[in-house]
């Protein structure tokens, strides 16, 4: 059997365990210009929502929610209560994965796209995955109220 590729190993693991792709973009995230515009559009509200917050510097889909601090700064901005965020470490990372998934699982009812195992094996997460995370975690959000969005 040939060797397969942590990270197609990854997605491969998020379409089996939900029957596929998603099927187009968050709700409210479409907009003219196509996947490029939708994608920048969820990476500035990322920013947005974690500026300030020590040791998250939210760039890209990959490198930057390596250490888990960016997916607890994002449940942070929201749920302030949930958890201490100063008492995080940047080392930690099975720990941050742990706690950001499982608070957008309880708090948001987020469906569980990543294992933390799967999060903590890859030094570097995998871009499309953390994307469809995080496209998932918004639009459970918006469905919550959560995030207000612009009527079109």
């Amino acid at each position: 059997r040939p060797r397969v590729g942590s990270r197609v190993q990854g997605r491969s693991a998020i379409l089996e365990k939900f029957g596929g792709a998603a099927k187009g973009p968050a709700p409210h995230l479409r907009r003219s210009g196509g996947a490029a515009t939708v994608k920048t559009m969820l990476l500035e509200w990322c920013r947005a929502r974690t500026r300030g917050y020590p040791h998250v510097d939210v760039q890209n889909f990959s490198g930057s929610w390596g250490s888990g601090l960016a997916f607890c700064a994002l449940m942070h901005s929201f749920f302030p209560d949930a958890f201490d965020f100063a008492t995080l470490e940047p080392e930690a990372r099975r720990e941050n994965f742990a706690l950001a998934f499982a608070t957008a699982e309880e708090r948001v009812g987020c469906a569980p796209l990543l294992e933390v195992e799967d999060m903590v094996r890859l030094p570097v997460p995998d871009a499309k995955c953390v994307y469809t995370y995080v496209q998932e975690l918004y639009r459970c959000l918006v469905a919550k109220g959560l995030v207000k969005t612009k009527k079109r």
